[in-house]
């Protein structure tokens, strides 16, 4: 296990800026250098405890997906190697954890794809019948699956704050209706690939965000992360039940620790016990391995 990186600290190149889990430096004009530290967000506040491996995990699920899914939609990469961009002394904040992306202009949503009811999309319908304003049949249980999959977009919100889901109409309002629609249809056929292959490999892909950017030439790209189990719910597919919260690869064990506590789910984080912390990397470890066969390389 690799000492964990609750935060780079860079000084080749320009910090441009800091996100819950990612740190964004400037290669020159138009590349950027992303280093994915083991921070761990829930309920939108940054936890004090990294997670070992949990940058790797990211960073390398991203990869496999990208390589996987490109027939779909052009991704992000440049294929330039992060400890190509640093000082030698600082390869080893960004070996197996960074990626060299090209700079695009980031969509204002997240393009988030449900095949399954659960988390805010179960409690949305459990108060209306609807999921972001998509009427669903009645009677449904808790993680069940859904007959399509559903675009159920939402804001992006400030570090701290939380985002806001939003129905169609509202992001055709955003980024205008040819972009909206084919924002959609993309986010669908990539969540559609993604969830039957990690089917055969014994993983349920509840759900999952997208983010999307555009080149100078109005070209649409997947940005940011894609399928991970920071940006997915991974359910493994032998202990699955409908009616049930199930069992999960991702981060959704540590959000099940802190609902035990007294917290009111604002900054500051609480700590996370040992044995959260080592469960967790077990989890996402375990995650990366199942679905792509390889080992993760820390």
């Amino acid at each position: 296990m690799s000492q964990p990186l609750f935060e780079s600290s860079i000084t080749s190149l320009p910090l441009l800026g800091r996100g819950k889990v990612r740190d964004i430096y400037a290669v020159g004009e138009d590349k950027l250098l992303i280093v994915t530290s083991d921070r761990l967000s829930a309920f939108d506040v940054v936890l004090p405890d990294p997670i070992p491996n949990k940058g790797a995990v990211l960073t390398q699920t991203a990869l496999f997906w990208f390589d996987r899914l490109g027939h779909v939609l052009p991704s992000q990469l440049t294929g330039i190697a992060p400890e190509d961009v640093v000082s030698a002394a600082e390869r080893d904040q960004v070996k197996g954890r960074a990626l060299v992306v090209k700079r695009l202009k980031p969509l204002p949503i997240e393009a988030i794809v449900r095949g399954y009811i659960i988390g805010s999309g179960w409690k949305d319908y459990q108060a209306t019948g609807k999921v972001c304003g998509i009427q669903l049949p009645a009677g449904l249980k808790q993680a069940a699956k859904l007959e399509q999959p559903l675009f159920t977009p939402s804001t992006k919100a400030e570090l701290g704050t939380h985002d806001e889901n939003i129905d169609f109409a509202e992001c055709a309002k955003l980024l205008g209706e040819p972009l909206a629609t084919k924002v959609r249809d993309a986010a669908i056929q990539l969540y559609s690939e993604a969830r039957d292959y990690a089917a055969a490999r014994g993983i349920i892909i509840a759900d999952t965000k997208f983010e999307f950017g555009l080149d100078e030439a109005g070209t649409l790209h997947l940005i940011d992360e894609a399928l991970t189990p920071d940006s997915s719910r991974f359910w493994p597919a032998d202990t699955y039940a409908e009616g049930t919260s199930p069992a999960s690869f991702d981060k959704q064990y540590v959000r099940d620790y802190l609902e035990t506590l007294d917290w009111n789910k604002t900054a500051p984080g609480p700590k996370l016990p040992a044995e959260v912390i080592a469960k967790t990397s077990a989890k996402y470890t375990e995650a990366f391995e199942r679905l792509t066969g390889t080992k993760l390389a820390v």
